[in-house]
């Protein structure tokens, strides 16, 4: 039976990348494919950003594939009328829904890329590193409201929480892993590094385990970024310097992610946005969608040939002089999908 992919277009870019996403899917074999609202899309039709029947979808599936949500137009409504519905709850909600605590960021930047960074070549060569980002706890999912002109978002974690997100990237570490944390004025943060260095001692002790606190990873991050391997953190932390760390391959345009649970689909898509000002226009880099396409064959699916056949030609039409207009060119949405498919 062919392998069922849910595809969620979203926002701004969203439809045109996945339309390429689609191209490439066709090239490497037979899938089903189901296309789905989410977002600003499912707001301007169903009034919220997630349904129910979308969620179900999804739940049946193999793996989901999504662009970006989110823009001005919702934005607006939004700030006139602060308890409307946001294109980005959609994405919370499959991450809840799809039980999905773990978000994993893959930064290599491409050989032909290297100058296309605004770090120094010298800087970044030799870096391949993963950022495993805690998804479904910290401050995003903890209790916030007004009272007057106070406001206030909490920010909870427990151990089995901790435990999980830091087996995975145990297991995902190939030198050594760098827990991130804020463990000089957090609470959260004393018991991530407690329960991070407990979880090592009793089942990882053979992986090399380091500690650092988060302004100074901010840092290293830019100075060495080859000095990493495997970095774990929470949620609030993991998605600032997952985005950070994405401008060492030049362009968020660049940069996929996969969203995993202990059972059932994953979630994959780039990390970039919806990027509204370049919609309808052609611009779109879809580079990022397709690395996503990568990671869903090997996490999702399990063809690692596939992906690696797919790495590989995104890398062949960097060298070939494959730019989009992010990254200094001229070379468009269709010509980029021209480009990879050429070289699967």
């Amino acid at each position: 039976m062919a392998p069922r992919i849910v595809i969620l277009p979203g926002d701004g870019i969203g439809p045109e990348i996945t339309a390429a996403a689609r191209e490439l899917l066709d090239r490497l074999g037979s899938f089903e494919f189901e296309e789905q609202a989410v977002g600003g899309a499912s707001i301007d039709v169903y009034g919220t950003a997630l349904t129910e029947a979308v969620l179900d979808a999804c739940r049946r599936s193999d793996a989901v594939l999504l662009a970006a949500v989110g823009g001005p137009k919702w934005d607006a409504v939004v700030a006139a009328d602060p308890s409307a519905p946001r294109p980005e709850q959609g994405l919370l909600g499959l991450r809840k829904g799809l039980g999905l605590f773990a978000n994993l960021r893959p930064v290599r930047p491409s050989p032909a890329l290297l100058d296309a960074s605004p770090l120094k070549r010298e800087r970044i060569e030799g870096t391949d590193l993963l950022v495993v980002r805690e998804l479904t706890g910290g401050i995003y999912f903890g209790d916030s409201g007004r009272d007057g002109d106070t406001a206030h978002d909490d920010c909870a974690y427990s151990v089995a929480e901790i435990e999980r997100i830091a087996r995975v990237a145990f297991r995902s570490a190939r030198t050594k892993v760098t827990s991130v944390d804020k463990a000089n004025v957090l609470e959260t943060s004393r018991l991530w590094r407690e329960t991070v260095t407990r979880l090592h001692d009793e089942e990882f002790p053979d992986v090399p385990l380091d500690h650092l606190l988060v302004d100074n990873a901010a840092m290293q991050l830019v100075s060495r970024p080859a000095a990493f391997d495997v970095i774990v953190t929470e949620n609030l932390f993991g998605d600032i310097l997952s985005d950070e760390a994405a401008m060492l391959t030049g362009s968020l345009g660049m940069l996929p992610s996969a969203s995993l649970g202990d059972s059932g689909p994953g979630l994959f898509e780039p990390v970039h946005g919806s990027a509204p000002d370049i919609a309808h226009t052609g611009k779109a880099n879809p580079l990022a969608m397709f690395g996503s396409v990568a990671l869903m064959l090997r996490h999702g699916l399990g063809m690692e040939s596939a992906a690696v056949g797919v790495e590989s030609a995104i890398d062949r039409a960097l060298e070939e002089g494959l730019r989009t207009a992010d990254l200094g060119g001229e070379a468009t949405t269709e010509d980029a999908t021209r480009a990879v498919l050429a070289n699967l």
